[in-house]
């Protein structure tokens, strides 16, 4: 069911539309190829900017207008040097239609961008040089009884703050900045997440924008392919999604542990926790990190968090599970919150107004240059793989930190069919994130860190990865995001966008 009227005879040229101002409608020219960005710089001298600018509500930024160096920034410091073609700020729907005529007709990549966390940098339009379609000014959150409509522009610290207020909660991240559109389009794995499900499985309807200009109401009634297909298959594929209707659940009061042990303790701690971990109770999520690092002179440390969402007198019965078998950890506290208290806690946000978590001006959290990539572990790792681990992570560089962060599925995540939506790795065990951050300059040892310790650990973990920590060096990136979804997401692809007018890396 289309939402907005179609604007009458499709047969008009993209210039006579845009000149209209009204919403395009297009059959679709681009041929999916890439252009060089000579080629586009070129192309750029020649783009008649002022006739989007005259189409659209939002703010459209050029290089030369006063604030785009702060526009175009992403939230990791390593691709500042991006410079997009321009970026438009969008105020609705129209405006992202607009945009894509525009870009069709003007032969120019778009790059859409809800929280700028992609870890390849492709939210930053500038390789290749792109119009830069920016969602985030739809960052607004409304609550009507058990049900939320969650711009796609909202970062995590909107939702948490919109969704609390009516003392309602959604499972989704711990990092406040992190845009609610890319991390639910790939799944949205999170710290109630074995309690509640997936951030994905939230949703029960959208509002798209396809490559066609069409804006669209999805949902299971309504385009149910493109529905599947949105709830797991990764952002920037088949369209621009401007709104979510989520349901929410009545917000919990929720109990956290945090145990901290030396490097000398993580065999045991390891090989415990993936045995209790991913069976416990499914109110039970945790985490357990291997850190080194700057940040730990007195070495490598593990350690795990979990949360609790049941009642308060269970908890540390539930944990007797993973302590009766590991040494006492040096480090023990416990904590009972709200949820939202939890949620801001684990954002880093606790003692700041939610109107200043995040890191643009006035915020209260800076920026820092990272590298990540990813492992979805389906199997435990024995001896040797555990000790493959700690022998990489024993010689890491001298970076401001580098970590394993495995994050337990299980529970709510499992009760749903790999197919019954796009993420289709429902019956993993946890997934496994490799990240390193690093003083300004060069990216490549940190790079060259997470790379390596991924090749060294797919012996043992295999080669399944979580798309929504993309790594460009994943050689069969469709079987390791989608696996046996990869060809029904190819399908929904060919449906929605035939002439491949997105290029997001790594399609399928």
């Amino acid at each position: 069911m289309v939402i907005v009227d179609r604007t009458p005879g499709r047969e008009l040229s993209r210039r006579a539309v845009l000149a209209g101002g009204a919403t395009a409608l297009l059959a679709g020219c681009h041929d999916g190829g890439a252009p060089t960005s000579l080629h586009h710089d070129q192309m750029s001298a020649k783009v008649d900017w002022s006739r989007l600018r005259r189409s659209v509500q939002g703010r459209l930024v050029l290089p030369s207008d006063r604030g785009y160096d702060r526009v175009r920034l992403t939230q990791n410091p390593r691709y500042d040097g991006q410079r997009p073609l321009a970026v438009l700020s969008v105020a609705n729907g129209k405006d992202v239609a607009t945009a894509l005529a525009f870009a069709q007709d003007q032969d120019i990549p778009v790059a859409v961008r809800s929280g700028g966390h992609s870890y390849p940098g492709w939210s930053g339009g500038g390789s290749p040089r792109s119009l830069v379609v920016d969602v985030r000014p739809l960052d607004r959150v409304k609550v009507h009884g058990t049900t939320a409509t969650v711009g796609s522009g909202a970062a995590l610290a909107h939702l948490y703050d919109g969704v609390s207020r009516k003392g309602r909660a959604v499972a989704a991240g711990s990092c406040p900045t992190v845009g609610v559109a890319g991390l639910t389009l790939g799944g949205g794995v999170g710290v109630l997440s074995r309690a509640y499900g997936l951030t994905c499985d939230f949703v029960t309807g959208m509002k798209v924008v396809t490559a066609d200009g069409r804006i669209l109401r999805v949902d299971a009634d309504h385009e149910p392919d493109l529905f599947w297909a949105l709830r797991g298959g990764g952002g920037g594929h088949l369209g621009v999604v401007t709104a979510f209707t989520m349901r929410t659940v009545a917000a919990p009061t929720v109990r956290t542990a945090y145990l901290q042990w030396p490097a000398s303790a993580a065999p045991a701690v390891l090989e415990a926790w993936q045995a209790w971990a991913p069976e416990a109770d499914a109110r039970l999520w945790s985490t357990c990190k291997l850190l080194a690092g700057a940040k730990h002179p007195g070495g490598p440390v593990v350690a795990v968090a979990a949360t609790w969402t049941g009642p308060a007198a269970a908890f540390e019965r539930r944990l007797r599970g993973l302590l009766a078998h590991v040494p006492p950890p040096p480090v023990s506290t416990r904590a009972t919150r709200t949820y939202r208290e939890a949620m801001f806690t684990y954002a880093g946000c606790s003692s700041v107004p939610a109107a200043q978590c995040h890191t643009g001006p006035g915020g209260a959290l800076e920026r820092e240059a990272l590298s990540a990539t990813s492992h979805v572990a389906y199997d435990a790792i024995g001896s040797a793989g555990i000790g493959t681990l700690l022998d990489r992570l024993e010689d890491a560089p001298r970076l401001r930190e580098v970590g394993v962060l495995v994050d337990a599925l299980g529970g709510r995540v499992a009760d749903v069919a790999p197919d019954a939506t796009a993420f289709v790795h429902r019956e993993a065990l946890a997934t496994v994130q490799y990240t390193a951050t690093y003083p300004p300059g060069t990216p490549r040892r940190a790079d060259r860190f997470v790379r390596g310790l991924r090749r060294a650990m797919t012996p043992y973990w295999g080669d399944h990865a979580y798309v929504n920590y993309a790594d460009p060096t994943i050689a069969d990136h469709r079987n390791a995001y989608f696996g046996t979804n990869a060809n029904r997401l190819a399908e929904v692809r060919a449906a929605y966008d035939p002439d491949r007018f997105f290029t997001q890396p790594q399609s399928y």
